[in-house]
């Protein structure tokens, strides 16, 4: 079947969008006519730009309405949404009751996503016509790619994934400049989105001071800005960046020859890139929350972890020994 108009909606987070758009290379090689636009919070816009696979990104203003608690901003975003040209198939990759309802305002012929028992916010399934059952517990970007399959009628293989082309895209401009000599080049990624997935700056630290390269590490906001000045304290060859755009920030990932950090969005983009990396996991699961390459490494804590819950109280990512990542990082470097 061809649909020629195709809305997805992945509203948040950063490595939620990365795990999504690795369904686009697919969907236009089966359907190369498509227009498929990209329904995604404003906040989060420069994690799509530039895709080419992309015809409109669609941008909601809902964290802002949320964080100015705005009746007004968030009435005029559902107009926007009811005046939209009516897509032939909305698929939600989000599957909460938040991308549901965006789902069903927007004019279509079907709404798809998950049922009551396959995602987390199970009342999000009321608002589909057409409804798909799928193990929460199972890798995330198996997820995804398994309802675009279910809805377009198309197949990606395993191999399909492993052999995938780079889906994040900028353009050249500069946000950093940093000039470094003929080491590897390598990324630390020390922020996350709370505090049991932050991994200890001293072992950042002890790190940089056993693996032979250039150290670059990023921050996103001013918490995150203090852990890369204390890794920069304790480890004075390593280069804390300026703040990143988006662009920059895939520009920069790009360049690289290791990215080295815990469950989060900027290390997910390496993935996308096809950059060797090294993700640590604690509260959260590996298995299920990234993909295993024979570039892109994962090491997970000794904690028994629940993909249904998080436990943000579990702060077994410190335990972690640094060693461990050593070993995996000179491997990857020796190897590409």
């Amino acid at each position: 079947m061809f649909f020629m108009r195709i809305a997805i909606i992945k509203l948040s987070a950063i490595g939620d969008i990365i795990h999504s758009m690795i369904v686009l290379q697919f969907i236009k090689e089966k359907y190369p006519e498509s227009i498929i636009d990209w329904f995604v919070d404003t906040s989060l816009k420069g994690v799509l730009e530039n895709n080419p696979h992309i015809d409109k990104i669609q941008t909601i203003r809902l964290r802002e309405a949320k964080k100015k608690i705005s009746l007004l901003l968030f009435f005029n975003e559902i107009i926007k949404l009811r005046k939209l040209k009516k897509y032939d198939l909305v698929i939600d990759l989000q599957n909460l009751i938040k991308s549901a309802i965006i789902a069903r305002l927007i004019p279509s012929t079907e709404t798809i996503g998950l049922d009551k028992y396959s995602s987390r916010e199970g009342l999000a399934s009321i608002f589909y016509t057409q409804k798909y059952s799928i193990d929460r517990s199972i890798n995330v970007i198996t997820r995804n790619t398994t309802i675009i399959c279910k809805a377009l009628s198309i197949k990606i293989s395993e191999e399909d994934l492993i052999n995938k082309k780079s889906f994040l895209f900028f353009n050249n401009t500069v946000d950093f400049d940093y000039h470094l000599n003929d080491k590897p080049n390598i990324l630390l990624i020390p922020g996350a989105s709370f505090d049991s997935k932050i991994y200890p700056a001293k072992c950042y630290a002890e790190i940089v001071k056993k693996v032979n390269g250039n150290f670059i590490v990023i921050w996103g906001n001013d918490s995150e800005r203090i852990i890369a000045e204390e890794i920069e304290s304790l480890a004075p060859k390593v280069l804390v960046s300026n703040k990143l755009t988006f662009n920059g920030l895939k520009s920069l990932i790009s360049k690289m020859n290791l990215v080295i950090g815990g469950d989060t969005g900027p290390v997910h983009m390496s993935w996308g890139l096809g950059i060797p990396s090294i993700t640590l996991f604690g509260p959260t699961p590996g298995y299920r929350n990234t993909r295993f390459t024979n570039i892109n490494c994962i090491i997970e804590s000794n904690s028994i972890v629940d993909p249904y819950k998080i436990n943000k109280s579990d702060l077994s990512i410190k335990d972690i020994d640094p060693a461990d990542v050593v070993k995996i990082a000179e491997k990857l470097l020796d190897d590409n």
